[in-house]
This record gives structure tokens, C-alpha cells and sequence, in this order.
């Protein structure tokens, strides 16, 4: 099967640093155990599920074209996801989660294509093809519930992330690679381990997007629906996991009603979660998802929005009134009676309006850093983005005048105008000057030697966000992460299992009533004690053949494993069940 993906026009919208996450879906590398783990895990779903889960799964897997026999392909994914509106591609593991988010906001549903190992089958912490196939996918096909993932992706993407935020995100990803990897020697877990617990306990405040992957782990990953006393499963954590989609109903779980409280309740992605939220309807979670935007920098701006930016360390975007848009790295602000009255940033920097960059903008013009006053000038209730060109020829705010501006905070602007940019409001959104001196009371923030000042004008900072006001105006393909999954390693013995789980599904797949399932068992029990899932495959095929010594002796041998292996005995009792 190709290892490319076929495109489709949502897929053709995706910006480059997007891209980069992307991975072919090597359909050939799926061995046949892979194949018998997709579809014991969906055979148990389906038949669990039914009784559980929102109405929208059912209906879901049958809109998705998800097969419960076969692992999806992507190419088959796309094809079908198209005629609802979304798209899927496959990545490595983890990605950054404001990648993830931005990846919903394009309607594209980003799937690990890696399965999780046997030894895993009820739950892994590592994403995998069936918790994001499996589990994603069926429930985007209710309308409802896909635009609040669409419109969850397009504000989360914009959330801020504190400096420790992206050490989390790589020490969690190392921590599920290791955990899903076989033969991970134990010293390695547990040194991935404490330092996951020493940075959870070392966060110090919530960032907005510490807070926003909370909201999406308790609705997205892990929300019930319903009632407290009566909740269906939606999350796709759960929809994925044969294990906790049955410990969840339990009372062990305590159940709480879903309030914007849960943006401060932290999870551990390694361990079954004590406590799950429901929701009323898909409705809420849009309500609550707003509620919470309502206290981003993104909807706030102000001091504490640029103060998010500058402890964050990372590329943001201020937004003024005027609507002019400064992305950078932001480093300093100077502050007066609880307002931002100027900005800085360090290194390269764009300006942009409407999220596209002003024509000679751009980080080759400004690769030193920008900085600009905000806010009115002494003594002057009229703004200058207010100003009509009467009002900005009173005060000798015009092209080759030099002119002194004296703004609120104590900043001051002296300089001979060259030119000036106005937004489609006709409103002046920028201001250049040569021969220009900024300064704040005695300190000098520019002077004429370096060049030709740029000066944003806005009144209020009315938006602050994490990322590029454009996207096209920096180098974003650096976000690679430094860990990669780890494959099952090849083995002679391992190989000729596998031969076993294909010979069984040849023959389950060919309805092969005469071929003999004898040698098969034989070897099965001689080479590979340990294995129980072919066993109970090889019982589902006797179940239809009259050979009632083989099938009692297969039963028998079953009985036993469970006695060795104690730990697997209800996942034998499950496949059972199931014939």
C-alpha cells in the first residue's frame, strides 16, 4: 500500500510549519499481531461500547469507514473524512500541543499512526492509531461536537505557554515512548518518571496553556456526557481504552459536573484518572470553551498579556487598537498606573495588520527588535489613531515636520516624519521617523544612529498571543521533537509468531473451513507459551468447525495461561465473551 497520503483541498490549506510534523503512513510496517490488537481492542469497543457511549460513536464509525477487522489506512481515512469536512494525517507520537490545536483549526485530525504492543492493549500512554482513530475520529462525525473541536483548536492554538510548558511536553513524550517500548530497561522509566513528577511540582502558575490542555483532557480525551448519575462516554481517551471505558462506570471514578473549574484540575497522562467531568450536552462545552477565552491575553491584551509573553520566552504577537500587529520575542515593557506605555522586543520581529505583514515589515527589516510606545499622548484626549488629518496638522503630525510627541508615561518621541501607514479605517497604524530620539524620563530607548524608527500606533494593547501574526514571516521548521517512538524490535522469534497470526487470519479471512488448525496450535505451545491472543482467535475459528477435541484442548490450554498469567486471565474472559 502507498506510503504517501492522497491531498484533498483541507489538507493543501496547511501552513508549512505545520507540515513538518507530518509523516507518511507506512501501511507495510503494521506486522499481523498489530492487526489482531486493532481489531480484538474494536471487537471489545463495539460490543462494550454500544451500551456506554454517546450515540455518536456507533454512528461515527459508520460515517468514518472505520472497519473494526482491519487497522484504517489514511488514504481511506481522508477519503471518507472529507465528506464531513475534516482531513487526517499521521505524525510521530506527541507534537507540541499548540501544533495539535492549530492542526483542529485547519479541520485536520492528527493521528499517531504507531499501535500500541500487546503487552498494552488495554491502555498505553502513548497516542496511538486506535486512540486517535478509534477514539477521535467516530465522534467528530456529530456536528456539534467537530465545530467545538475546530473552534477549541483555533483559540488554543493562540494560547500562551510558560517556559517550563515545552520541558513538560518533552519529558511526557519521552516518558510515553519509554513506557510503550518493549525491553525499556526499568531505571529508564523511573528516571523519566521523577522528572515528569519534578516538573509538575515545580510549574509554579498555570499558563493559558497549561490551563487549555487541562480543559481539552477532561472533554476532548476524557469527557463524559450525560448526568452525573447516568454519563455516556465521549472522550476519546476513553473511547480507546478497553480498560478504563469500564473502570470509568465504576464508583471508583468519581463523577463531577463539567464548569470551567476544570481548567485548574492537572491530570497524569501514565494513570488511570481518579475523577471525570460531565457534561450536559455538546452544547456546554462550547459555553464553557468561550467562558475561558474570555480570560486569555487573546481577548484581554493589557499588562498582564505582555507580561504572559515576556515570561513565556517565546515568539508572541501583541495586537494594538488600530489593529497593527507586532510579533517577536518579547522582552521588556514599561509600565505606568497599570498599563503597558511601551514595548520591546529582542531579535527578529514582524509587524503585521489583519495577519498579514506589512509590506517592508518584515524580520530583515527589524531583525534587531522593535520597540514602540502605547497609549495617548500628555495633555491630548484625542488619540492619534483618532485624529482627523486636521487634528494631525494642529499638532504638526505630518510627512518631513519634526515634531515632538511627549505620551502618557512619561515617553517621549522626537524626529522628523518620513512617511506614515494608515489601516483600511483610514486610522494611522504606523509612523516612521529619521533622525529620531525615544526616551523614557532619562533613559534612552533609540537614538538617530540606528536608523530609521518605526513607530506602531494604538492607543490600547487589546491582544496578546502566542505565535505569528503571520505565519510566513518567520522560520517556523524548527519545532521538531528530540525523541522519536521506538519500534518492536525483530527477533527470529518474534517473526515466526507473527507468521502464525497471519496463517489465522488467511484462513479467517478466506472462510478456510478444511485447512488444520493442529500444527498451528502445536507450534503456538511449543515456541511461544506466553502468547494468549492467537488462542482465542484460533478458538473463534473452531467455533464454526466440528473438531470438539481440538477446541476443548485450545479452552484447556487457555485455562491454564490464565492460572500462569494471571494478570492477562480477564483480557482471555473478554476475547471469550466475544464468541
Amino acid at each position: 500500500m502507498s506510503t504517501t497520503i492522497e491531498s484533498n483541498p483541507l489538507l493543501d490549506r496547511l501552513p508549512k510549519h505545520l507540515r513538518q510534523f507530518i509523516k507518511p503512513q507506512d501501511y507495510s510496517d503494521y506486522t499481523p499481531i498489530n492487526q489482531a490488537v486493532w481489531r480484538y481492542v474494536m471487537r471489545k469497543n463495539v460490543s462494550y461500547l454500544s451500551k456506554v457511549a454517546h450515540n455518536s460513536y456507533l454512528e461515527g464509525l459508520k460515517k468514518t469507514g472505520i472497519e473494526v477487522d482491519t487497522i484504517p489506512s489514511m488514504y481511506g481515512m481522508n477519503r471518507i473524512l472529507t465528506e464531513i469536512g475534516w482531513a487526517a494525517v499521521a505524525v510521530d507520537g506527541f507534537i507540541p500541543p499548540n501544533a495539535f490545536m492549530e492542526f483542529q483549526a485547519y479541520n485536520v485530525l492528527v493521528i499517531a499512526s504507531d499501535i500500541r504492543q500487546l503487552e498494552h492493549i488495554e491502555y498505553t500512554p502513548a497516542p496511538d492509531i486506535i486512540h486517535e482513530g478509534a477514539g477521535h475520529a467516530p465522534i467528530i462525525a456529530n456536528p456539534e461536537y467537530a465545530e467545538y473541536l475546530r473552534r477549541f483548536g483555533e483559540i488554543g492554538c493562540k494560547a500562551i505557554s510558560s517556559h517550563k510548558d515545552y520541558e513538560m511536553y518533552e519529558a511526557i513524550r519521552l516518558l510515553s515512548i519509554l513506557k510503550e517500548a518493549e525491553g525499556t530497561p526499568q531505571a529508564d522509566i523511573d528516571a523519566a518518571e521523577k522528572a515528569v513528577e519534578d516538573l509538575q511540582n515545580n510549574m509554579g502558575e498555570l499558563s493559558e496553556m497549561a490551563q487549555i490542555r487541562n480543559l481539552h483532557w477532561w472533554t476532548v480525551e476524557y469527557g463524559l456526557i450525560g448526568t452525573v448519575e447516568n454519563p455516556k462516554i465521549y472522550g476519546a481517551g476513553l473511547l480507546s481504552s478497553i480498560g478504563e471505558s469500564a473502570h470509568c462506570m465504576t464508583e471508583k471514578v468519581k463523577k463531577i459536573p463539567y464548569d470551567i473549574s476544570a481548567a485548574n484540575q492537572n491530570f497524569d497522562i501514565t494513570q488511570l484518572q481518579p475523577q471525570l467531568y460531565v457534561t450536559p450536552d455538546f452544547a456546554y462545552l462550547s459555553l464553557i470553551l468561550e467562558e475561558f477565552a474570555n480570560k486569555m491575553a487573546l481577548r484581554t491584551g493589557g499588562l498582564s498579556g505582555i507580561n504572559k509573553l515576556i515570561q513565556s520566552n517565546a515568539l508572541g504577537t501583541i495586537e494594538l487598537s488600530t489593529g497593527i500587529q507586532v510579533s517577536g520575542v518579547f522582552t521588556n515593557v514599561i509600565e505606568a498606573n497599570g498599563k503597558p506605555v511601551y514595548i520591546q522586543t529582542t531579535g527578529k520581529t514582524a509587524l503585521s495588520y489583519r495577519e498579514k505583514e506589512l509590506v517592508g515589515h518584515g524580520t530583515i527589516n527589524h531583525k534587531d527588535g522593535f520597540g514602540s510606545p502605547i497609549g495617548k499622548l500628555k495633555g491630548i484626549n484625542l488619540a492619534i489613531e483618532d485624529m482627523s488629518p486636521r487634528d494631525l496638522s494642529a499638532y504638526s503630525i505630518t510627512e518631513n515636520e519634526t515634531v515632538t510627541l511627549d505620551f502618557e508615561g512619561d515617553i517621549t518621541v522626537k524626529g522628523e516624519i518620513i512617511t506614515g501607514s494608515r489601516n483600511l479605517h483610514g486610522e494611522i497604524i504606523l509612523i516612521s521617523f529619521k533622525n529620531c530620539t525615544v526616551t523614557h524620563g532619562e533613559t534612552i530607548l533609540f537614538q538617530p544612529e540606528w536608523g530609521i524608527y518605526d513607530m506602531a500606533v494604538g492607543k490600547k494593547l487589546v491582544s496578546a498571543f502566542s505565535g505569528p501574526a503571520d505565519a510566513t514571516s518567520f522560520d517556523l521548521i524548527t519545532a521538531v521533537p528530540s525523541s522519536t517512538t521506538i519500534k518492536a524490535q525483530q527477533s527470529a522469534e518474534r517473526d515466526d509468531l507473527e507468521v502464525l497470526y497471519q496463517t489465522v487470519r488467511l484462513i479467517r479471512e478466506s472462510k478456510d473451513t478444511t485447512t488444520s488448525l493442529v500444527p498451528i496450535f502445536k507450534q503456538l505451545k511449543e515456541n511461544h507459551p506466553n502468547d494468549w491472543l492467537l488462542s482465542v482467535e484460533i478458538v473463534e475459528l473452531l467455533k464454526d468447525r466440528n473438531e470438539p477435541n481440538l477446541l476443548q484442548e485450545v479452552k484447556n490450554y487457555l485455562e491454564n495461561l490464565k492460572q500462569r498469567r494471571s494478570e492477562i486471565s480477564h483480557l482471555i474472559n473478554g476475547g471469550l465473551d466475544l464468541i
